[in-house]
């Protein structure tokens, strides 16, 4: 998903890959494909390099302040779940090695170390493909109101953050900006091919299931989270991030009570600050105090920890 970010952001040019935060990286002489919420992409030969960057956004506004290590975490998370998932589908994944990139990137090693990754061109199919095993977010607001998700009935009375009986495809138009739009699967059926629809409907379920039981047996609830597929030639693949706390409601499951919200491995920190200071949801983005952003960035680093079994 391509989101425009504003050239009047701060930007942050930095030499170290370790704590520095990185708001915009800076390539001269390699050209520009797109700049997204969080990430910076860029032309590579036949391929795309694509830069996790520590900006974070909220309420559907890029904030001023980034999270440290937040970009190297979306990074190597994804690449770790590409690994653990290679047996169930293809991936866009190439290498993460800057040395093996082309040469005109080395030279940038210290922007590019731990947060960027080589990729297949794909044609990507213009859905989000997400998956619920909990009744969260949307899905919960739309249940309240009635009864259903994405169209999906479900049995009355359950709570939000509920476990669902068994996890639900449910689809989503990409937005260029704002929130994407959740839609059926009948609605999808008629936007994408109807075979390309079950198969993409079968592949994000079983991703998502065996995803969720290794993360369980880790101590992490996966509540939902959104995979993003294209083709390379004729082959289907995974592509974009996976299974990162920007993609997925991590909560762990030491304190899971559902009834209400969850304790959760992404940006609560950061969306309870800005209510507590009531920001009217308008630009200018207000910039964070050190400690939301320290306390965000230690959440992010706990996800990748937890689920690879070392640290960042």
């Amino acid at each position: 998903m391509i989101f425009l970010y504003s050239p009047d952001q701060p930007e942050v040019t930095v030499k170290s890959t370790q704590d520095s935060v990185i708001l915009q990286t800076n390539l001269p002489g390699v050209k520009s494909y797109a700049r997204g919420k969080v990430r910076d992409v860029y032309y590579a030969g036949d391929e795309l390099l694509i830069v996790a960057t520590d900006r974070i956004s909220a309420f559907d506004y890029i904030l001023p302040t980034g999270i440290p290590g937040k970009g190297r975490v979306l990074t190597e998370l994804s690449i770790f779940w590409f690994d653990f998932l290679k047996d169930l589908t293809p991936t866009h994944f190439v290498t993460a090695d800057v040395g093996s990139y082309p040469e005109e990137l080395r030279e940038f090693r210290g922007q590019l170390e731990g947060r960027s990754m080589l990729v297949k061109r794909a044609r990507m199919v213009e859905i989000e493909c997400v998956a619920r095993g909990y009744l969260s977010g949307s899905g919960w607001k739309e249940y309240l109101a009635s009864g259903t998700v994405c169209g999906i009935a479900l049995p009355s009375g359950l709570r939000e953050s509920d476990r669902l009986p068994e996890p639900i495809f449910t689809p989503a138009t990409k937005a260029q900006t704002g929130h994407d739009e959740n839609i059926s699967f009948e609605q999808m059926q008629a936007l994408v091919d109807p075979d390309l629809s079950v198969r993409l409907r079968d592949l994000t379920l079983e991703i998502y299931n065996r995803a969720a039981r290794y993360a369980e047996s880790k101590g992490i609830i996966i509540a939902d989270t959104k995979f993003e597929f294209g083709f390379v030639g004729e082959e289907l693949v995974l592509g974009d991030e996976v299974l990162t706390p920007d993609s997925s409601r991590f909560w762990p499951a030491e304190s899971y009570r559902p009834g209400g919200a969850q304790h959760s491995y992404d940006k609560q920190f950061v969306r309870d600050y800005l209510e507590s200071i009531h920001w009217n949801k308008q630009p200018p983005a207000p910039s964070l105090p050190e400690e939301v952003a320290a306390r965000t960035s230690e959440k992010y680093r706990q996800a990748y920890a937890v689920l690879t079994g070392r640290p960042l």
